[in-house]
């Protein structure tokens, strides 16, 4: 199992970008993206499972949207109104279950991970 995140880049407070996630190997119950920011742990940013829930973080909500193309076995995080506290390495992941809110949230419920993408947006 592989999963590849891309996308990430230089951006300026109020821009856009778009990250993907190739996941080759098997299907995921849930597929997810973490970030941690200089200084800061792993946060949960948002998750999407089979039959299309999603979930996300308080910080991102309204701003960022999580898809999935099953038959391509991506997924994406579109990234909108970028702020410069949303600096981080980004990170997709990906688990058998089909997570709840509550553990979807919690990373020690994927069990594959991608190598990370950096996201800096400019002030």
């Amino acid at each position: 199992v592989q999963l590849q995140a891309s996308g990430g880049g230089l951006v300026q407070a109020g821009g856009s970008l778009k990250l993907s996630c190739a996941a080759s190997g098997r299907t995921f119950g849930t597929m997810a993206w973490f970030r941690r920011a200089p200084g800061r742990e792993r946060d949960f940013v948002a998750a999407r499972r089979s039959g299309g829930i999603t979930f996300y973080a308080d910080s991102v909500k309204g701003r960022f949207t999580i898809s999935r193309d099953s038959a391509k076995n991506m997924m994406y995080l579109q990234m909108n109104s970028l702020r410069p506290e949303d600096t981080a390495v980004y990170y997709c992941a990906a688990g058998m279950d089909v997570l709840i809110a509550s553990t979807a949230r919690r990373e020690d419920f994927y069990g594959y991970w991608g190598q990370g993408t950096q996201v800096t947006v400019s002030s």
